[in-house]
């Protein structure tokens, strides 16, 4: 095949999300009250999430119409091109045939708009006012920030203080569209004036300013919160990219051996692999690959076990893996992967086998980036960069077995606002942090006992 871009057009957009908890092989386990232990119902998420959202999270449909509303925004941006990475190939030397779907088109120049949007569309349909959100690496607080500024809705982001002081142009971004943004841990909230004055040095994490945004939608009356991932919701939103992709693998005239995501919560990793699974459940050969870090390798080294999803407990509690809700990672630039949980529907999959994971240290990572930009142009996010390290490492077993594969990655947004990690790289400043196993096995022992 000579092309080496394959693009859809606006038809092509989907008009409907897919839902795989529809396609299970087993069902999931629910949500929990941390109070009762009593699975958790649509009342109990009234007070931070619209109804129009609630339904989506415990639908059992396999598909649910997007609102033209939110497809007509989405227009704006996708389909997003997918790519046939040739001089990627070449610099490898290997026979396969790898190909990526590229969401840093999008005007915050990642996937994560994907869900901010719908997410503030039934927002704005239900009368809130306001919402509240946590971001790691800036990603989600810039796209919610964004969505809200399309759809008239004040936002309040939480940033975790070690990427507000590391990516100040997100923090602009988050601005330039009309948001507030806040250093978590910040003094706007109970939570985070507790864990400044246990620590005042704090980094911060996902954890501790999803606890923030919670504290701040419960206690307003005119906010919900809103989640950039992890939720049944959120996946299901992403689910646009995994639905265009087989597409343009089909005008491609391939299919893919291996499906290769970067994992932190889940959003970009289930967006792009979910379609594809439900091929997997009807017999499909196929490796689905999640990548994480190995500071934080919640898959690989964490417990499938229910806790909580903030530091601060305020969340239902979910059967997931974790390092335990209080564990703190260490400060590495891919702050979208550093979430102490993940997806209860990722973690179902990875403990039934459905899925595999892989876990890398940040200086492999930022080889497998620079290898990327010097032979594709893009120069990739640090998490989307966990992503290419694994596709090298698969590409590099292909050479040595001489087995053409085709693998198929999700490039999930762009490093321009990461060009202070870059010079970290270039100027030898970056280390790997190793599992820190201690701190893990004591944030453990404090998750709650549940059944």
């Amino acid at each position: 095949m000579s092309q080496t871009k394959i693009l859809l057009e606006e038809k092509d957009i989907p008009s409907q999300w897919y839902n795989i908890l529809a396609d299970l092989p087993s069902p999931p386990s629910p949500p929990l009250h941390p109070g009762t232990k009593q699975p958790v119902g649509p009342d109990d998420l009234a007070p931070i999430f619209p109804i129009g959202l609630i339904m989506q999270e415990v639908s059992p449909d396999r598909w649910i119409d997007i609102p033209e509303e939110v497809r007509e925004i989405y227009a704006l941006w996708r389909p997003t091109p997918m790519y046939r990475a040739k001089r990627l190939e070449a610099a490898l030397g290997t026979p396969a045939r790898i190909y990526y779907k590229y969401e840093g088109t999008s005007p915050a120049g990642s996937h994560k708009p994907n869900t901010s949007v719908p997410q503030a569309y039934y927002n704005k349909k239900e009368g809130v006012r306001r919402l509240a959100t946590e971001t790691g690496a800036g990603q989600w607080g810039s796209a919610l920030s964004l969505a809200c500024n399309y759809f008239g809705l004040e936002c309040t982001v939480y940033m975790v203080r070690v990427s507000y002081e590391q990516k100040p142009y997100r923090r602009s971004m988050i601005q330039t569209w009309g948001a507030t943004v806040h250093s978590s841990p910040s003094d706007k909230t109970n939570s985070g004036r507790a864990i400044r004055e246990k620590d005042p040095e704090s980094p911060g994490s996902l954890g501790i300013a999803i606890s923030e945004a919670i504290e701040d939608a419960a206690t307003h009356d005119d906010t919900k919160y809103a989640l950039g991932s992890v939720l049944n919701h959120v996946l299901l939103h992403q689910t646009v990219i995994g639905q265009e992709a087989k597409k343009q693998m089909a005008l491609a005239g391939e299919y893919p051996d291996i499906i290769i995501g970067c994992c932190g919560g889940g959003s970009n990793f289930a967006g792009l692999s979910f379609p594809f699974l439900a091929d997997k459940f009807a017999g499909k050969d196929l490796r689905v690959i999640a990548v994480e870090p190995i500071s934080c390798p919640t898959l690989t080294k964490g417990k499938y076990v229910y806790d909580f999803g903030d530091t601060g407990q305020l969340t239902p509690l979910i059967r997931m893996y974790t390092l335990g809700h209080d564990f703190v990672p260490p400060g590495i630039h891919a702050g979208g992967l550093r979430y102490h949980g993940d997806s209860p529907l990722v973690s179902q999959l990875y403990h039934e086998g459905l899925i595999e994971a892989q876990a890398y240290g940040q200086l492999g990572v930022f080889d497998a980036a620079k290898t990327f930009a010097r032979s594709e142009g893009i120069i990739p996010a640090p998490e989307s960069a966990h992503a290419i390290k694994a596709v090298i490492e698969e590409a590099a077993r292909c050479k040595e077995a001489r087995e053409p594969k085709v693998i198929l990655f999700n490039l999930s947004g762009h490093g321009l606002l990461d060009l202070g990690a870059y010079d970290a790289y270039f100027g030898g400043q970056l280390m790997d942090y190793a599992y820190p196993e201690e701190m893990v096995a004591a944030s453990l022992s404090r998750v709650p006992a549940v059944g």
